[in-house]
């Protein structure tokens, strides 16, 4: 059913097709880290401002700004260190949690039994 929803939209837009298949999740991410280091110095300049005017309000609002970019910074390089953003199925290192499967795997698992007659 899949193979056929695709060919129809190849059939029916091959260039949005096309761009879409080509597009490579790992560039959107590594764009978050870029504007994430860039945020971060931001922050820096902010908190150093603030620092120097003796404003705190400043200081504190660079501080928040370099806290929100290290965490968007590095949401960004755990998905392209994860291959892109591509969800992995294998199982968990030592130490690490197992993550609880989304529902486009319960659709595919769900469609799979159906398909084998497994209800």
């Amino acid at each position: 059913m899949l193979d056929q929803i695709e060919r129809a939209l190849y059939a029916e837009d091959p260039k949005f097709a096309n761009t879409v298949r080509e597009t490579n999740p790992a560039v959107h991410y590594k764009r978050w880290i870029l504007k994430a280091s860039i945020g971060f110095f931001v922050g820096v300049a902010l908190l150093m401002g603030g620092v120097i005017a003796q404003q705190v309000a400043v200081g504190v609002i660079g501080f928040i700004v370099m806290l929100a970019c290290t965490l968007w910074g590095m949401s960004g390089y755990r998905r392209v260190a994860n291959g892109g953003g591509a969800e992995t199925k294998a199982a968990p290192e030592r130490g690490q949690r197992r993550q609880r499967p989304g529902v486009m795997d319960r659709f595919e698992e769900r469609w799979r039994r159906r398909q084998e007659g497994d209800h």
